[in-house]
């Protein structure tokens, strides 16, 4: 049986949260916490599976907290569950590159907590956060490490730009799925993508309504890219990255060679929407050259089925994130599992593969 700490200053919350838990025999919940500072004396005294961690909250709030775990490196699987991660998309970002795991809108009042969706959701996300790897605590980036990582990414450009792939007809695009731990890994990929990228990127992230803005604009602050979240009808172009935006489908269209954005309300897929599925399946009926299909860290199968059909028809090239660096080792694995990868490599190596199947300008 997994232990839980749920950290939250209501105590009806506290109760209806820790009931849902509780009512499920794979999980206990070991302790409870008003606060920060609570929590963290805890924590400071013993391990727990996971901790479902509120944000606003008096003396030490989430993020606080999430900051001192970092400073002290105790290491925990957190799981954000607040009303301030709906209001507040930068808060949950900010979370995530933290060390959260995940995050899950708790609904303003206590008692919508018993929705059945919710309670679902919640119990899913916790089954995931006990099965993730919990990140390493981060060292600081010496200069010669800098110097290092520069100098290789500018031999990598020199070799891509003579590739065989950067020239002649080169109709492509790439495409990512990413879910648990995927804002996190984005960051690691994303940013190592050069403004000169021979094709456009689009990335379905599992995240609801309102906060794939944020994801976004975080990603587009630390990139050389441009990232941008994806808009309704919007021409595709290539070295710039597109986030398809929570709460719907994401699809493409071709419209005069180039690649259309076109969003749909079908019911969820994979109990997720936006979809990969979807997204890929739309590439059937695009006229290009190739795809290259990027799978990163996440929970459930999302995107095999879609890279399954798209290869019916299409030349595709599959990149997935390995076990070792995956948060969570299941949409990778899914992919891996049903013989569809031609590359496995580290979070680190997910840049590189994709400049040098792509190309630069």
């Amino acid at each position: 049986m997994k232990n839980i700490l749920v950290v939250d200053d209501s105590a009806l919350m506290r109760r209806v949260l820790c009931d849902i838990i509780n009512s499920d025999s794979r999980f206990e919940v070991k302790d409870r916490a008003t606060d920060g500072e609570e929590a963290l004396e805890l924590l400071m005294k013993r391990k727990y599976d996971v901790v479902v961690l509120d944000v606003n909250m008096p003396r030490m709030n989430g993020l606080e907290l999430l900051r001192e775990l970092r400073n002290r490196k105790i290491a925990a699987r957190v799981v954000m569950a607040s009303t301030l991660t709906k209001e507040g998309a930068k808060t949950t970002m900010d979370a995530l590159a933290l060390g959260a795991i995940d995050f899950i809108h708790k609904p303003e009042n206590a008692m919508e907590c018993r929705d059945g969706s919710f309670q679902k959701r919640f119990l899913e996300l916790i089954a995931a956060a006990c099965e993730s790897k919990v990140a390493p605590f981060e060292e600081e980036v010496s200069e010669a490490k800098k110097k290092e990582d520069f100098d290789t990414t500018k031999k990598l450009l020199e070799l891509a730009s003579k590739s065989s792939k950067g020239t002649g007809n080169n109709n492509q695009i790439v495409a990512i799925a990413s879910s648990t731990g995927g804002p996190k890994a984005l960051q690691e990929v994303i940013p190592k993508l050069p403004k000169n990228l021979k094709t456009p990127v689009v990335i379905v992230q599992h995240m609801p309504e309102g906060f794939t803005l944020s994801l976004a604009d975080r990603l587009d602050e630390l990139s050389e890219i441009k990232v941008s979240e994806a808009k309704d009808g919007e021409i595709l172009e290539n070295a710039h990255v597109y986030v398809a935006k929570g709460g719907k489908h994401l699809n493409l269209d071709m419209v005069g060679g180039k690649y259309k954005v076109r969003y749909s309300n079908e019911p969820t897929r994979e109990g997720v929407r936006p979809s990969a599925n979807y997204m890929y399946e739309s590439l059937a009926a695009c006229n290009q050259d190739r795809v290259v299909c990027v799978v990163l860290t996440g929970m459930g199968a999302d995107g095999t089925e879609g890279i399954k059909n798209l290869k019916k028809t299409k030349n595709i090239f599959v990149i997935a994130q390995d076990a070792d660096s995956s948060t969570v080792y299941g949409m990778p694995k899914a992919v891996y599992t049903a013989g569809l990868t031609n590359s496995v490599v580290p979070l680190k190596d997910v840049a590189r593969e994709i400049i040098m199947n792509v190309g630069v300008n």
